[in-house]
């Protein structure tokens, strides 16, 4: 019986994703407390009891919704910042696209209660995911030798990090496209690339 429970298990997983995402979609759409299980389950294109059989409350199902694409967003943060043949500024540019721009746009009128929501449901997770990425563009940063141009300033690394990320927030808020997303990051981080000469030497640091 193991072995057929583990033989099961990768189709298992990708019915559980295919769910999440199709919830993700709809969560988006209507906000939580509009958003039903029978949306849902249409949505999946699977039953209501199939639905409930992998999730039993729309609580548990908007937290595993969540953590999946925080996570499959931070492996596209760590992607797009270790691409080595992209400029510092083009691979800081996607990890924010990443992180923030896919949800330009993508919220529906009815979705106003989303934000209290995932602060009640799902507040810390959120929060450490949000330090993992900001950890993240703060490694990049000091890595491409920006952060030992900014130190003589008194400003670290993470404080980079942080100030792109405000920008990010602002811009998804203001932008009304995904492209006007992607367009106002651009400017964002090459104002704050553009204080490294293309003479000087960039050494790691900070």
């Amino acid at each position: 019986m193991s072995g057929a429970s583990s033989t099961d298990r990768p189709a298992e997983d990708a019915r559980r994703r295919r769910l999440m995402d199709a919830a993700l979609t709809v969560f988006l759409r209507f906000g939580f407390r509009k958003a039903s299980m029978d949306e849902i389950a249409r949505a999946a294109g699977v039953s209501r009891q199939g639905l409930y059989l992998h999730f039993a409350t729309k609580e548990e199902l908007f937290r595993a919704s969540v953590e999946h694409f925080l996570d499959g967003a931070l492996a596209a943060v760590t992607a797009a910042l270790g691409d080595a043949e992209l400029s510092l500024e083009r691979r800081l540019v996607g990890a924010f696209d990443a992180w923030v721009g896919r949800f330009v746009g993508a919220l529906g009128p009815g979705a106003a209660d989303l934000s209290a929501a995932s602060d009640e449901l799902v507040g810390p997770m959120i929060a450490q995911r949000e330090g993992q990425f900001i950890e993240a563009v703060t490694r990049a940063l000091r890595a491409a030798g920006l952060v030992a141009v900014y130190r003589p300033l008194g400003i670290t690394g993470r404080q980079l990090a942080a100030t792109l990320h405000a920008s990010a927030r602002g811009l998804k808020h203001s932008a009304g496209t995904r492209e006007a997303f992607v367009e106002g990051m651009t400017i964002a981080v090459r104002v704050m690339c553009c204080s490294r000469s293309p003479g000087a030497s960039a050494r790691p640091g900070g």
